[in-house]
C-alpha cells in the first residue's frame, strides 16, 4: 500500500526549501542542499510513497513566507508530524517551546524534558529533526553561545538566528565559516 504524501519547493532568501507533508501535517523540510536527504527520510518512514505535488502542503509554505519575510511566528502555527523515538518527539517539543529571537544550551533542553544527563541524545535528537526552522533546532547553540551542529551548515544558522533578531557573540577564530552566504 502506497502512502500519499504531498510536496511543494519554495524559494526563500536561504535557497529552496522542500516541504513534505502526510494527512495535512509538516513531516519534512530540505533546506537547499537537502532534497535527497528529506526524500530518503519520508521514504524510509513511510516505506511506498505516492508523491504528490501541492501548492501549500500542511500550510507551511505559505507561513515559511510570511517567516522569510519577517512575521517570524508563521511556523508555530504549522502542525507537525516528525516521526521519531518517543525520546526524539520530547526533544521536538521542547524545541518549539523554544521563544523566536532566543537561544538555549543543549543542557537546557535535557533538563526541560528531565534527562538532564542526555546532552548527546539530545544533540543526536537535535540533528535527526526532519523538520527544520519549524521545530528550530538552530536555536540550539553550543556553551557561551557557540554555533555548533547544524545539519544546513553554520552559516545557515547564523542568518536564521540573526533573521529572528538574536544577537550572537563575535566568531571565534575556530569557528570555520562554510561559505553558506556570502
Amino acid at each position: 500500500m502506497r502512502t500519499t504524501i504531498e510536496t511543494a519547493e519554495i524559494l526563500t532568501p536561504i535557497g529552496r526549501v522542500i516541504l513534505v507533508a502526510h494527512q495535512g501535517r509538516l513531516c519534512g523540510v530540505g533546506l537547499g542542499r537537502e532534497p535527497e536527504w528529506v526524500r530518503h527520510v519520508t521514504e524510509r518512514r513511510f516505506g511506498e510513497i505516492e508523491w504528490v505535488a501541492g501548492d501549500d502542503p500542511a500550510g507551511a509554505a505559505s507561513a515559511l513566507e510570511r517567516y522569510f519575510s519577517g512575521e517570524l511566528q508563521a511556523p508555530d502555527s504549522i502542525p507537525v508530524d516528525p516521526g521519531g523515538t518517543p525520546f526524539q518527539r520530547r526533544v521536538w517539543s521542547a524545541l518549539r517551546d523554544i521563544p523566536v529571537g532566543q537561544t538555549c544550551s543543549y543542557s537546557y533542553v535535557a533538563r526541560t524534558i528531565g534527562a538532564p544527563k542526555a546532552l548527546r541524545a539530545v544533540g543526536a535528537a537535535n540533528g535527526a529533526n526532519p523538520v527544520g526552522i519549524v521545530i528550530p533546532c538552530h536555536r540550539v547553540v553550543g556553551v557561551g553561545g557557540d554555533l555548533v551542529g547544524y545539519g544546513g551548515g553554520l552559516d545557515l544558522k547564523r542568518w536564521l538566528l540573526v533573521h529572528e533578531g538574536v544577537r550572537l557573540p563575535p566568531e571565534r577564530p575556530h569557528q570555520k565559516r562554510l561559505g553558506f552566504l556570502a
